[in-house]
């Protein structure tokens, strides 16, 4: 069942929601050569104690960290590591905040140094594909338009859509219904009305868009070794459209 939000409730999750891009603001400025994500995770883990908020992920099906954190060619729900970036390196950086019962979730993918033109096109055209399916969000449409216009602008770009990996909805719960591909033809799925939550995270691959998961049952990479990039945000619709709760 799909939840309808009060605007009180929303204005809730916005104040996670600045929480969570107020912290990838500071990332963004930690990203470089030399740093490792298990560093990045500590950090989160920090700034949100300071902020009085707390990282869902961690404890959730007793996944242990406070970030996902996927390089290179994992696709999502990468495990945070000790060994550093590199040069020419993507690393995506996930996180879902809870503050005052109420949550956030967004994702950025960031180029570690100088990376290649495909990577650099890549990021580009994900978080590209993020916006053109956020204007699809309005009272009316159908989650499927929302899916379709990410398919058609990433694939007319050369990339893939992952198919594994999905939006959903979000409140005091980090999955809700309804779920959100990314996928898909127009005008199907449930009608998008004014107080619904959810969100909106293409994940597009440079190659194939199969994904496989490593024998720890989380870390979900590209069947073929290309390269992943992810970007996320929490939405919230209004009468006048989508309200992005996790801008930065």
């Amino acid at each position: 069942m799909i939840t309808i939000k009060s605007k009180e409730q929303i204005e809730k999750m916005g104040a996670a929601g600045r929480i969570l891009a107020d912290c990838h603001k500071e990332i963004a400025k930690m990203i470089r050569p030399g740093i490792t994500s298990w560093e990045i995770d500590q950090f989160v883990e920090g700034f949100l104690a300071k902020h009085e908020a707390t990282p869902e992920q961690k404890g959730y099906r007793g996944y242990e960290y406070a970030t996902c954190a996927s390089v290179n060619d994992v696709i999502c729900h990468g495990f945070p590591k000790k060994e550093a970036l590199n040069d020419g390196d993507i690393v995506t950086i996930d996180m879902v905040v809870r503050k005052d019962g109420w949550l956030a979730d967004s994702a950025w993918s960031y180029a570690v140094g100088n990376i290649s033109p495909v990577a650099e096109k890549l990021l580009k055209v994900t978080k590209e594909a993020l916006y053109k399916g956020i204007e699809k969000a309005v009272p009316g449409n159908r989650i499927g338009d929302v899916s379709h216009a990410i398919q058609v602008y990433a694939e007319s770009q050369g990339f893939s859509v992952v198919r594994d990996f999905i939006g959903h909805g979000i409140g005091s719960e980090m999955h809700e219904e309804p779920q959100v591909p990314h996928y898909g033809p127009a005008g199907k799925g449930p009608r998008i009305k004014e107080g619904m939550v959810f969100t909106i995270e293409p994940m597009l691959n440079a190659g194939k868009f199969h994904a496989k998961v490593d024998l720890d049952g989380w870390t979900a990479r590209t069947v073929d070794g290309s390269l992943s990039a992810q970007y996320e945000h929490t939405i919230a619709i209004t009468s006048q459209g989508p309200i992005i709760l996790t801008e930065q």
